[in-house]
């Protein structure tokens, strides 16, 4: 399919008013995304997806509403900074976690923040995520937590939860969720898709086990090492064409 583009007017940080190109196959992956999250469960009224501009400090965000009602046609395009750069209504509070994650990570092209209940409940218990299934080798560097309890509402919060992501793909926020950090938005979906689904098998094995996680068979380091590649370009096509189908069956009323 040719990529159909949208223009969108940006103010960079030299003070001129360059156009950058949006392409509207990357709003659709914002929104698709957004709601993906919510559909899947990793989000219900709160949580947010979004997609850096290529080769830009901007990305594309949606609005203050539920993941669930994103719209390709209502989104926001905001920097680094903080500010929005064009768009109509009022972003998310958090999006300081995405801002300073582009900031911080030129390598990342998307970012996911959701509050998917398995990975939740494991920071509550004082469980790390353990490997114990085929796709939670795309963690096998291991998921830090950011235990400081509360939402991610200024700057300086935004850049100690970067700090913690390091040059991982995800990090665990105590009492509060998740945050992904990918090439694309595609992978970094994909990746919270696959964090809760591990999480969500960790907690089953550990009730299975009566609470004891030394009788939980996690995958050794090599053998984690075996299937790291979860987060491959075939996988991820694979994953979100289904993600993508079952969100979009709900929102037809499928």
């Amino acid at each position: 399919m040719h990529a159909i583009r949208a223009r969108e007017t940006a103010r960079a940080s030299t003070g001129t008013e360059p156009i950058v190109d949006a392409d509207l196959a990357l709003r659709r992956d914002v929104a698709l995304a957004n709601r993906i999250i919510e559909r899947h469960g990793l989000s219900s009224v709160f949580g947010h997806a979004s997609a850096r501009i290529p080769g830009s400090d901007v990305f594309v965000f949606p609005p203050r509403r539920s993941p669930g009602l994103a719209d390709e046609d209502h989104l926001l395009v905001v920097d680094t900074e903080g500010n929005v750069r064009s768009g109509n209504g009022t972003p998310n509070s958090e999006l300081w976690i995405h801002a300073r994650i582009y900031a911080a990570r030129p390598d990342i092209g998307g970012v996911v923040h959701a509050h998917p209940p398995a990975c939740i409940c494991l920071t509550q218990i004082g469980e790390p995520f353990r490997i114990v299934h085929n796709q939670g080798g795309a963690f096998a560097d291991g998921v830090p937590e950011y235990d400081r309890i509360g939402l991610i509402r200024t700057r300086e919060l935004g850049d100690q939860l970067a700090q913690r992501l390091a040059m991982g793909c995800a990090v665990m926020m105590r009492g509060h969720g998740i945050t992904t950090g990918s090439a694309d938005l595609r992978s970094a979906t994909v990746a919270a898709c696959f964090l809760e689904e591990g999480a969500g098998l960790q907690l089953r094995m550990l009730a299975a086990a009566g609470g004891d996680p030394g009788r939980i068979r996690v995958y050794s380091r090599e053998e984690a090492d075996r299937v790291r590649d979860q987060l491959a370009p075939a996988i991820v096509e694979r994953a979100w064409e289904y993600y993508a189908a079952v969100a979009e069956a709900r929102s037809l009323g499928g």
